[in-house]
């Protein structure tokens, strides 16, 4: 067993693995940073858009639906097949559609659970609808859904490993890549423990810093 693991094992498949880990963690960063910055527009569109705009709060509620109920991989493997360009950019884009339409209902939560008195005393203090948003409202909606926000961050991290159906290198591919060499079940279960390892050390941790802030904000 030790002259099998010392075979999986060497520097350069650890290299080499590694870099799928980094490339699955810098994937996972870009997703995360545009989903947020893509639904929290389409969540305040669809909270406040109202009289001759309420069309746009209709067509984003049924983007946000339409992505929510259907698979991740199934938009992973249409836009790779359909949009030329670089395959990351690419791979980037596709989990971002997704996720956005995740991310927009987690912050319509967060908003719609503002007091609505909010507003009136903001107004009376002449503030305008605009100032309100910006200065009152988001900045305690975001503090709400942190904790949301974290555990969708885990989420994509773990999706990321449909990537490996388009042949990017991240840390599920780059795995199989090394499996491919081990003609030995018991290399490929220590591999596949190796992966799991490194999942859960990375999620775990998230989960943690969660948890240690919903108990911070409760108290």
């Amino acid at each position: 067993m030790k002259e099998l693991f010392l075979q999986i094992f060497t520097s350069a498949n650890l290299g080499f693995m590694m870099q799928g880990l980094w490339m699955t963690i810098l994937i996972s960063l870009g997703a995360i940073v545009l989903s947020v910055i893509f639904g929290s527009i389409l969540a305040l569109i669809r909270t406040y858009a109202h009289g001759p705009f309420r069309w746009l709060s209709r067509i984003i509620g049924m983007y946000t639906e339409f992505f929510r109920c259907t698979p991740n991989l199934l938009w992973i493997l249409w836009i790779y097949f359909t949009v030329s360009g670089n395959k990351i950019i690419v791979s980037v884009g596709a989990i971002t559609l997704f996720t956005s339409a995740v991310v927009a209902e987690i912050f319509r939560g967060g908003l719609n659970s503002i007091p609505k008195g909010q507003f009136e005393a903001a107004q009376s203090q002449g503030f305008s609808f605009l100032q309100t948003i910006v200065y009152i409202v988001w900045p305690q909606t975001f503090r709400k859904v942190i904790p949301a926000l974290l555990s969708q961050v885990i989420t994509i991290i773990k999706d990321t490993s449909f990537l490996r159906m388009i042949d990017i290198p991240e840390f599920m591919r780059n795995c199989q890549v090394v499996m491919a060499t081990i003609y030995d079940v018991r290399g490929m279960m220590l591999l596949y423990g190796f992966e799991a390892l490194c999942y859960f050390a990375i999620c775990f941790t998230l989960s943690v810093v969660v948890r240690k802030y919903q108990r911070r904000t409760v108290a």
